[in-house]
C-alpha cells in the first residue's frame, strides 16, 4: 500500500460569512431557534441532505451560493443578530456565579460513555446519552464550571433498517469528524494533543476532539490512529459493540484515559460525576495520580477521591450492570494494583458485593458505589429499587437508609420544543420562561393561552409529523425494494386530523411495545372507528444481540401490514434525535408501557408536555411523580405482579378501557369552533405540572446544591495544609475498621413499656462498650418506628442518644428520648455507628454498624445483622 500524507481542508468563507463558523462550532445553535433558522437558511437543500450538520453544509457550499449570501443584507443582519445572541449568552452572569461565587474556581468532570446532543453528532444510542447531552446543555445555561468526557465513535451506534420480513438489520455509517461540529485539540505548535493508556504489552495513543456545548467543552477520545494496533484503533469505533474484552478496554480508556486527557489540557477536575458505572476506573486513576504526584498514601488518596466523586446509577436490574470475570480484570489491571500498592484480591474486592467471595465477578457499579460518597438513582421509585438491589453492600443497614438517594431526571426543554408552541410561550408567558424553566409562577400562565390558539398550533405540529412520517416511510420502502403500489400508498398513510399515539424507545421486552397489540380485534375496533379514528406511530431499535426485541419489531411490522391496520399503524425506522423531535412535538398521546418497576426514569415522556402532548403510562419511573390525575392518564394503580402473563392481560385491558371510555371520547368531544375544550384543559395541566419540574435545569440545580458544591467544598477542605485532613480521615477509617469488632451494646433500658400518650417522650438509655474507639468517634441512636405484621420496624427513623458521662460495668452510658408523635404499635432498637467530628460524613460512610440484641437469658450482646436485632415494642 502506498504511503499517504493526510491533510485537512476547512470551509473557506469570505470575511462577512466567517462568523458562521463561530456559530456552527458551538452546539448552542441546536437549542436556539433563530440560530437553527439562520444555519438552515444558508442552503436549505444542503441542510436536509446533511441531516442538519452546519459544518458539512458550509464545507459543500457552491461559490455561487456564497456570492449570493455575501450580497444578502437581510441574511447578514440575521447573522449579526445570532452572533450577538451567542456572545451575550457566553458573557452573561450565570446562576452558578450568583449562587455559588466561592466555587467558581472548581471544575466538575462529567464522564459518560455516550452523549446525545444532536442528530448531526451520532455519538449516542438512547436515553443515557440523550440525558448526558441535556445535562451538558443545562450545565451551560446555568454556568456550571463543567467539562464533559466521552469517546469519539467512528461508526457510533448502528443504523437500523428492516428486511422484507420486518426483521431488524444493522449497518454502520462512518462519522467524518472533520465535517462535524467538533475540532481537534492542538498544542501551541499546531500538533495534535494526545494521551497514552497502558494495556498489557502495549501502549495505546488517543487524540482529543472538542465539542463546544455553550459555555462548556465536551472532550472525546479517538484511538483511530495509525500508530495503534488494528484492534486498538477499533476501541473508539462502535458504541456498545464487541465482547467483554472490548468493553473493559473501552471503559479503561474512558475512565483512565479520560482523566489523563483532562489533566493534559490543564482541566484537572476538582470532583467527578460518573454517569453510570462505565467510567468507574477513573476513581482508581485519581487515587493513583494523587499517590504518584502528591506523595499520598493509598488511604489518604482514597478519602480524597471518595469525598469528591458523584455516581448516578440508571439501571433497575442487576443484569444491566457491567460485570467482568476476575481473570479479565487481572489481565488488564494487575499493573494498576501494583501502582496502588494493593494486592489483586484487594482491588477485585472493590468491585464485589461480597468482598470475601473470590468467585464473584467484578462489577463496575459496585466499584463506583464503593468509591463515591454521593450516589443517586434517577427517579424516586428507582432510588427505592436501587436501595433494594444493592442492600447487600450495606448488609447491616435498614433498606430505607441505604445511602443511595435519588435525583429525578429531566429534559432540556428548548432542545425538544417546537417553534409553534415556543411562540405561544413567548406571547403569554413572557421571554423569561426559557431562562427560568423551573419558575412555577411562569408556567401557571399557560392557562392564559386561548384554547383555540393552543389547539391550532398543536394541530399544525401533528400535520407536520404525519408529513414527516409519510416521507420517511416512502424512503424506507424504496430502500427495501418494495413495489411501486406500496410506495405510493405510503403517501396516504395516517390521518393528519386523527388522534395520534406515539411509542418510541428501545425495543427491549420489558418496555412491552406489544402490550397494546395483545388483543388485535379490540385494537382494530379502536383504530378504525369511522367517526373517531386513532393511529399509532412506533419507532425504536433493539440491541443487535437482543433477539426477543427484534422479534417484537417483526411482529409489529406483520400486524401493521394487515389490511385493517395498514393506514393506522406505522413503524419509523432508524430512530434517532430527529425522529424523536418530530414525534414528541406532534403526537397527541405518548404511550409508555414498561413492566414496573423496570423503567428507571423514562425521559421520553417528559419531552411531550412542553409541546402540548399528554402522557398515557404505567405508573413507573418518573410518571409516579409526574402523574396528577388531571394531567394525563395512568394505566393501573402502580401494582406489582408475580405472574407476567396475568399482568399483561390486566394492564392491556386497562389500556383499552382508557382509550375507549376516556381518551378517545375526550379528544373528539368538540365545541362549536371544533376545539376539544376538555382535552386542551388536560394539555394545559400537563404543561404546567410537568414543565416546571421535569427539566434538566431543575435536575442540574439539584445535583449542584446536593452533591457538586459539597464535593467541591470537600476537595478544598481535604487538600488544604498538604492534604492533612484527608490523611487524618484515612488514618481514622483504618483504625476504626480494625477496632470496631470490640464495640458492643451491652444493655438497653427504658421505663415499663405500657401505653404512652401521643406527644410524650419515651426515655431510652443504652450502655455501650467502646473498646478502643474514642467516645467522640461513635454515634449511638435509638431506631424506632411502626411495627409491621412480621414484627419488624417499618419506615423507621433515628433519634440520637447522647453520652451522659457515666459508665456501667465499664461501658459508656448514652441516653435520649423517642418522641411519641403517632399512635399505633411501635418499636425501637439501638445501634452505634462510627463518626468523625468535624468531617461531613454520611451515617454509613464506613458501612460499620452495631445493633442491640438480647440473648435467651435477657442479656445484651452485639448484633451483626439488622434483621437479627432485638426490637422492643411500645
Amino acid at each position: 500500500m502506498p504511503a499517504i500524507q493526510q491533510f485537512t481542508v476547512t470551509p473557506n468563507l469570505p470575511e462577512p460569512l466567517q462568523p458562521l463558523l463561530k456559530v456552527a462550532n458551538n452546539i448552542w445553535w441546536s437549542w436556539n431557534v433563530e440560530a437553527i433558522s439562520l444555519l438552515r437558511r444558508v442552503d436549505p437543500n444542503l441542510w436536509d441532505q446533511h441531516s442538519g450538520n452546519p459544518i458539512a453544509v458550509l464545507g459543500t457550499l457552491s461559490a455561487d451560493r456564497v456570492a449570493k449570501l455575501v450580497k444578502d443584507k437581510a441574511f447578514l443582519a440575521n447573522l449579526e443578530r445570532v452572533v450577538g445572541d451567542l456572545d451575550r449568552y457566553l458573557s452573561l452572569t450565570s446562576w452558578f456565579e450568583t449562587e455559588h461565587p466561592a466555587s467558581t474556581d472548581s471544575l466538575i468532570g462529567y464522564f459518560s460513555l455516550e452523549f446525545g446532543l444532536h442528530e448531526s453528532l451520532p455519538l449516542y444510542s438512547g436515553g443515557l446519552g440523550i440525558l448526558a447531552g441535556d445535562h451538558l446543555k443545562s450545565a451551560s445555561d446555568l454556568g456550571l464550571p463543567l467539562v464533559g468526557m466521552g469517546l469519539a465513535y467512528q461508526t457510533g451506534y448502528f443504523r437500523q433498517y428492516l428486511n422484507h420480513d420486518g426483521w431488524q438489520m444493522e449497518e454502520y455509517s462512518v462519522n467524518d469528524f472533520h465535517n462535524m461540529s467538533m475540532q481537534l485539540e492542538l498544542d501551541a505548535e499546531g500538533h495534535e494533543v494526545t494521551i497514552e493508556v497502558h494495556y498489557p504489552g502495549r501502549v495505546v495513543t488517543a487524540r482529543i476532539w472538542r465539542v463546544q456545548v455553550g459555555r462548556n467543552p465536551l472532550l472525546l477520545l479517538d484511538t483511530n490512529l495509525p500508530e495503534n494496533r488494528p484492534e486498538d484503533r477499533e476501541l473508539t469505533s462502535t458504541l456498545y459493540g464487541g465482547d467483554h474484552d472490548m468493553r473493559i478496554r473501552q471503559e479503561i480508556l474512558l475512565g483512565i484515559g479520560g482523566l489523563r486527557a483532562l489533566i493534559k489540557l490543564g482541566l484537572e477536575p476538582s470532583m467527578c460525576h460518573l454517569n453510570e458505572g462505565h467510567s468507574a476506573f477513573l476513581a482508581l486513576e485519581r487515587i493513583n495520580l494523587l499517590m504518584k504526584n502528591k506523595g499520598l498514601s493509598y488511604d489518604t488518596a482514597f478519602e480524597m477521591v471518595r469525598a469528591t466523586n458523584v455516581f448516578t446509577t440508571h439501571t433497575p436490574v442487576p443484569a444491566g450492570n457491567d460485570h467482568f470475570h476476575p481473570d479479565l480484570v487481572r489481565s488488564y489491571l494487575a499493573s494498576k494494583a501494583d501502582e496502588l500498592g494493593l494486592s489483586m484480591d484487594d482491588l477485585l474486592a472493590l468491585g464485589r458485593s461480597n468482598p470475601d467471595n473470590k468467585n464473584e465477578t467484578f462489577c463496575m457499579t459496585v466499584l463506583a458505589l464503593r468509591l463515591s460518597r454521593n450516589v443517586n438513582g434517577v427517579s424516586e421509585l428507582h432510588g427505592h429499587v436501587s436501595r433494594e438491589m444493592w442492600q447487600n453492600i450495606w448488609p447491616e443497614v435498614p433498606m430505607e437508609e441505604i445511602p443511595i438517594a435519588h435525583v429525578t431526571n429531566g429534559v432540556h426543554t428548548r432542545s425538544w420544543l417546537c417553534n409553534e408552541i415556543a411562540r405561544l410561550y413567548d406571547r403569554y408567558l413572557g421571554p423569561r420562561w426559557y431562562e427560568e424553566p423551573t419558575n412555577k409562577t411562569l408556567w401557571d400562565r399557560v392557562n392564559l393561552i386561548p384554547d383555540a390558539e393552543l389547539w391550532r398550533s398543536h394541530e399544525r405540529m401533528r400535520e407536520r409529523l404525519v408529513s414527516f412520517v409519510r416521507g420517511r416511510l416512502q424512503t424506507q420502502l424504496l430502500k427495501r425494494g418494495a413495489n411501486r403500489a406500496w410506495v405510493k400508498e405510503a403517501s396516504q398513510v395516517l390521518d393528519p386530523e386523527a388522534l395520534t399515539i406515539g411509542f418510541a424507545r428501545r425495543f427491549a421486552t420489558y418496555k412491552r411495545a406489544a402490550l397494546i397489540m395483545r388483543d388485535p380485534a379490540r385494537l382494530s375496533k379502536i383504530l378504525n372507528d369511522p367517526e373517531r379514528p386513532v393511529q399509532l406511530i412506533f419507532a425504536g431499535k433493539a440491541h443487535p444481540k437482543d433477539q426477543p426485541g427484534k422479534e417484537l419489531i417483526r411482529q409489529l411490522i406483520h400486524l401493521a401490514q394487515q389490511h385493517n391496520f395498514r393506514h393506522r399503524i406505522v413503524f419509523v425506522e432508524d430512530y434517532n434525535i430527529e425522529v424523536a423531535r418530530y414525534m414528541v412535538q406532534g403526537v397527541d398521546i405518548w404511550l409508555n408501557t414498561p413492566r414496573r418497576p423496570l423503567e428507571a426514569s423514562g425521559t421520553s415522556g417528559m419531552k411531550v408536555p412542553p409541546n402540548g402532548g399528554i402522557n398515557l403510562s404505567i405508573l413507573d419511573g418518573w410518571w409516579c411523580e409526574g402523574y396528577k390525575k388531571d394531567n394525563g392518564w395512568a394505566i393501573g394503580g402502580g401494582e406489582d405482579y408475580d405472574d407476567q402473563d396475568y399482568q399483561d392481560e390486566v394492564e392491556s385491558t386497562a389500556l383499552y378501557d382508557l382509550l375507549e371510555n376516556e381518551i378517545v371520547p375526550t379528544f373528539y368531544e368538540r365545541s362549536s369552533d371544533d376545539v376539544p375544550r376538555e382535552w386542551t384543559h388536560i394539555m394545559k395541566n400537563s404543561m404546567r405540572t410537568v414543565n416546571t419540574e421535569f427539566n434538566t435545569n431543575r435536575m442540574v440545580e439539584e445535583y449542584t446544591q446536593r452533591f457538586y458544591v459539597p464535593a467541591m467544598d470537600n476537595a478544598k477542605r481535604l487538600e488544604g495544609d498538604s492534604f492533612k485532613k484527608a490523611e487524618i480521615l484515612g488514618q481514622w477509617r483504618a483504625e476504626t475498621l480494625q477496632a470496631w469488632s470490640k464495640v458492643k451494646i451491652s444493655c438497653v433500658d427504658s421505663p415499663p413499656l405500657a401505653a404512652h400518650p401521643m406527644g410524650t417522650q419515651l426515655p431510652v438509655q443504652a450502655a455501650v462498650q467502646l473498646g478502643d474507639i474514642p467516645l467522640d468517634d461513635i454515634l449511638v441512636e435509638v431506631y424506632h418506628g411502626l411495627i409491621n405484621s412480621a414484627g419488624e420496624i417499618e419506615d423507621g427513623e433515628p433519634a440520637t442518644l447522647f453520652p451522659t458521662g457515666e459508665t456501667k460495668d465499664g461501658a459508656a452510658v448514652f441516653s435520649g428520648n423517642i418522641a411519641c408523635r403517632r399512635a399505633g404499635r411501635r418499636g425501637y432498637t439501638v445501634r452505634a455507628v462510627p463518626r468523625k467530628e468535624g468531617f461531613p460524613l454520611g451515617r454509613f460512610e464506613t458501612g460499620l454498624v452495631v445493633w442491640w440484641e438480647e440473648n435467651e437469658n435477657g442479656d445484651c450482646s452485639v448484633s451483626g445483622q439488622f434483621d437479627r436485632g432485638q426490637t422492643r415494642k411500645v
